[in-house]
């Protein structure tokens, strides 16, 4: 089964910027029913939420949380199986664990988090104001 390897993140202050990279270890055949790759992040006490995310199979179709609209960027490199999230102008609101996924929507809502997934580890983005 493929596994997901986060990597890039790190602290910050605000306003600065942060790359993540989440890259898939091996070929998958799981593209015809997880469709979609995405980021989400939880804060210590708040529930996990999605951020943005890419429909892979579905040309590559965008979608983001507003309140990192105009922010951040989700993108992917099918060559190497890699998917970033560029994130700029932070805020520490952002402080979060970020997870990547490969994941099929769950009731057809993009960024809700998905009963069926595979998850990356986790990468820590620290804000500071």
């Amino acid at each position: 089964q493929v596994q997901l390897v986060e990597s890039g993140g790190g602290s910050v202050q605000a306003g600065g910027s942060l790359r993540l990279s989440c890259t898939a270890s091996a070929y998958t055949d799981t593209d015809n029913y997880m469709g979609f790759m995405g980021w989400f992040r939880q804060a210590p006490g708040k529930e996990r939420e999605g951020v943005a995310a890419i429909y892979t199979t579905g040309g590559g179709t965008t979608y983001y949380l507003d309140s990192v609209k105009g922010r951040f960027t989700v993108s992917q490199d099918s060559a190497k199986n890699t998917m970033y999230l560029q994130m700029n102008s932070l805020k520490p609101e952002d402080t979060a664990m970020y997870y990547c996924a490969k994941y099929r929507p769950r009731g057809g809502v993009v960024l809700a988090v998905p009963d069926f997934a595979i998850w990356g580890q986790g990468t820590q983005v620290t804000v500071s104001s």
